[in-house]
């Protein structure tokens, strides 16, 4: 019969121990430091993202003649729009990753560091 831990990483003995771990980790500078950059970026960049896609589905359904206007040949703006969304998304991912190997991946890393150190 095998224990419920075996075959894990053991951080701590109990779930009790990883709780109690978690909570101290928790409260650490690094971790502080750690949600706050996440959220300063993800926060703001969800808003400036909805809010773009929003003004697409409004002038889409409230502005017909300007969405409908083309641009070159058979596309219209609202085509424009529309793949202009894609885009939007693809380079969102690509500031992200950025910006976690800069400013989030060094400080988890720390914490998973302090994590075995503390559990040791």
């Amino acid at each position: 019969m095998t224990s419920p831990t075996e075959g894990r990483d053991r951080i701590g003995t109990t779930p009790v121990d990883d709780s109690a771990l978690y909570l101290r980790v928790q409260q650490t500078d690094d971790f502080v430091e750690l949600r706050r950059s996440f959220r300063r970026f993800v926060f703001p960049m969800t808003a400036l993202f909805l809010s773009w896609y929003l003004l697409y589905v409004i002038a889409s359904g409230w502005a017909r003649d300007f969405m409908s206007q083309k641009v070159i040949g058979e596309i219209n703006v609202a085509y424009v729009f529309g793949l202009l969304q894609f885009v939007s998304t693809f380079l969102i991912a690509y500031v992200y990753e950025r910006f976690a190997n800069r400013r989030l991946d060094p400080l988890a890393d720390r914490i998973a560091r302090d994590i075995k150190e503390i559990a040791r």
